[in-house]
């Protein structure tokens, strides 16, 4: 049995937005002792991280970790009540997209690249100039398939979604969740002029609206559905897969043959962060190699430390696309074109699209 949890997707990491209780922050005389360093995470998985990267890092520097937890929303949210004073908060790991909005808000500040040797080591997106912050994980977006009913060739296609040989069998992301983006993304770079042409990308989804079952929210309404047989493919993060292959469901997953994007999640310090220097050396280590190999097997978070173990759960999925995705055509999104432009696009995403 997989070691993995479906909750622990890191993909799923902006899949919801619904609220989740913070928990765990550290408060008065706490928030300034140098050996204490509070991270916000994800409400899911946590622990499993501390297993895999909280512990050792513990272990290793002498620094105690307390643990705040909550959606991406909610905590940007703490984070703008605070205003860059005492947040409460000294490294928080959160989704691309987020950290993106947080920045525009002034809310984090510019990871000091001299105290975090370890970006040396990683991959050229995982440092892009357009954060603040590294990315120390990553997701890939392509096709979950049903292999009695599908080749991968076939699962490769974005024309598939147009067949209405599968009509009501299935399944696409709504836009507001992290698949979501990355596929009207890989839509409107297959069939319209790049990345962010949404016009031809909505379109395009709207046609193949009536043969759409579900757009779905949660990583569970796709996996069931596709478990159960109810869709023979949905458009996915490869995490998705993971627990269904391992168990030896009659499932695959593959990249699309054009259009292929992926998200990633950032370690970022907020402005006005009490223990800046143990923040640093946090995210140091969170991204070498030993953290990327534990936090992979235990966590399942494909590591953006190319020198990192990649376990089987994980290569059985997504193949050599965990060596270098870049080398096997992915690319990220750029921010800069997605923060103005998100409630718009939702909005427009769910009376042309999903309303058809």
């Amino acid at each position: 049995m997989s070691r993995h949890t479906s909750l622990r997707l890191a993909g799923a990491s902006a899949l919801t937005i619904g609220a989740v209780a913070l928990a765990g922050c550290a408060s008065g005389a706490e928030e300034s002792d140098p050996n204490t360093l509070v991270v916000s995470t994800f409400p899911f998985g946590v622990e499993q991280m501390e297993e895999a990267v909280f512990e050792p890092f513990t272990e290793e520097t002498g620094i105690e970790i307390e643990v705040a937890t909550g959606s991406n929303a909610d905590r940007l949210s703490q984070l703008e009540l605070a205003g860059g004073v005492n947040p409460d908060v000294d490294v928080m790991m959160i989704s691309d997209y987020y950290a993106a909005l947080g920045q525009e808000k002034g809310l984090f500040q510019q990871v000091d690249e001299e105290q975090v040797p370890a970006l040396a080591d990683i991959a050229d997106f995982a440092k892009e100039e357009a954060y603040a912050g590294p990315a120390y994980s990553y997701q890939v977006n392509g096709t979950l398939y049903r292999t009695d009913e599908l080749d991968a060739d076939e699962a490769a296609s974005w024309d598939l979604y147009g067949d209405d040989a599968f009509a009501g069998r299935l399944a696409l992301p709504d836009i507001s969740v992290t698949a979501g983006q990355l596929t009207v993304s890989g839509v409107g770079a297959t069939y319209g002029d790049g990345p962010y042409d949404v016009d031809t990308a909505f379109s395009t989804m709207a046609d193949w609206a009536p043969n759409v079952l579900q757009f779905y929210s949660s990583s569970t309404e796709v996996t069931n559905l596709i478990s159960q047989g109810e869709i023979a493919a949905a458009v996915s993060l490869n995490g998705f897969a993971t627990d269904l292959i391992a168990s030896g469901e009659p499932v695959a997953w593959t990249a699309p043959e054009s259009g292929a994007y992926m998200a990633t999640n950032r370690a970022m310090i907020p402005e006005g962060a009490a223990n800046v220097d143990a923040a640093h050396q946090f995210i140091d280590y969170l991204l070498t190699a030993e953290a990327q190999s534990a936090s992979a097997d235990l966590v399942g978070d494909l590591p953006v430390n190319l020198s990192a173990d990649v376990p089987a759960e994980l290569t059985d999925v997504v193949g050599d696309i965990a060596a270098d995705p870049e080398a096997a055509g992915y690319a990220t999104l750029d921010p800069a074109e997605l923060v103005p432009t998100r409630d718009e696009w939702v909005d427009r995403f769910a009376r042309e699209v999903a309303a058809q």
